[in-house]
């Protein structure tokens, strides 16, 4: 069943989304080459905790931090560790979420450290415009596969892949809801998208095969081809006319942190 937000839902899950939203502009200027991926997840954890919010992620499911810092080939779910040492040229994906009064965020960026090449900068930029592509048609009357189809059909225009093992979803008072969100897909498909609907959507996207698999440590997703993969995520709320980002801080209707 999708849940429908009030008004007082969706405003408690904006002020949640406007501290990830700073957390995640504060990495921009955080990560650089010589830090670890643990450095990543302590300065999340810190800044969430430092808002009077709760960390999202940790605990849940047994994950054992408040990131998913996924490096280069790594799709997701990557454990942040001292021992991941980020390199000049890498890209990493940091995933990340607040509660707030028993409301969620959700939302993930890839970033590039030090100077990155050029199909490295087309990868991110390409993952970002396919979201926003998706967005498009986040309005009522719409239905769910024409987000999925629009996010798919961007990524496979410019020649990668749109990972189908792990897919978007509904948020609210829990981290995962319904619907699920696929980023591929036919149009025309699944539940017509209504005001109040809140949905965190995800592309992740591969320069190689949109197969990945799962290591030993039971959470991070690698490409099975070795290939580099990116990440871009925001929580997204139906409204009567244009969609409402939660988690960037562009956002005229966006608080101020």
């Amino acid at each position: 069943m999708i849940i429908i937000k009030s008004p007082q839902e969706i405003e408690l899950m904006k002020e949640a989304g406007a501290v990830t939203a700073k957390i995640l502009r504060d990495l921009r200027k955080f990560i650089v080459p010589g830090i670890t991926t643990k450095d990543i997840d302590d300065f999340v954890e810190q800044s969430i905790l430092g808002s009077g919010m709760i960390p999202a992620f940790k605990g849940y499911n047994g994950y054992p931090a408040s990131a998913c810092v996924s490096v280069n080939q790594q799709v997701v779910h990557g454990i942040p560790s001292k021992k991941c040492i980020l390199l000049e040229g890498d890209i990493v994906s940091v995933d990340t979420g607040t509660i707030h009064r028993g409301y969620f965020s959700d939302a993930a960026r890839t970033y590039s450290v030090g100077l990155i090449d050029p199909d490295a900068k087309r990868l991110i930029d390409v993952t970002q415009a396919s979201f926003y592509e998706g967005l498009k048609f986040c309005k009522p009357g719409f239905r769910l596969s024409d987000v999925s189809h629009a996010i798919q059909t961007r990524v496979e225009e410019d020649g990668f892949s749109v990972v189908r093992d792990y897919v978007g979803h509904g948020i609210g008072r829990a981290m995962h809801e319904e619907p699920q969100i696929p980023n591929f897909g036919t149009p025309g498909r699944g539940p017509r998208l209504v005001p109040g609907m809140v949905l965190a959507i995800e592309p992740m996207v591969n320069e190689g095969t949109w197969k990945v698999s799962v290591l030993p440590d039971d959470w991070t997703v690698e490409t099975i081809d070795g290939k580099r993969s990116a990440h871009y995520e925001n929580t997204v709320v139906i409204t009567e006319e244009e969609p409402l980002l939660l988690t960037t801080l562009d956002e005229s209707l966006m608080m101020e942190v």
